[in-house]
């Protein structure tokens, strides 16, 4: 039931974690704040393809 996921970051669009999730608990996108190096600061990570 877990699938892989990948998070990017909102403000600059990089790909920077992965993580898995468990579909049938969360069915929505995933958001966390998460340090983005790029930005050098913790931004919104979204969940995407």
């Amino acid at each position: 039931m877990r699938v892989n996921i990948t998070l990017a970051c909102t403000e600059c669009g990089e790909r920077n974690y992965i993580s898995t999730k468990n579909k049938r608990n969360n069915p929505d996108r995933l958001e966390l704040k998460k340090y983005c190096p790029r930005e050098k600061r913790s931004t919104l990570h979204r969940e995407t393809k």
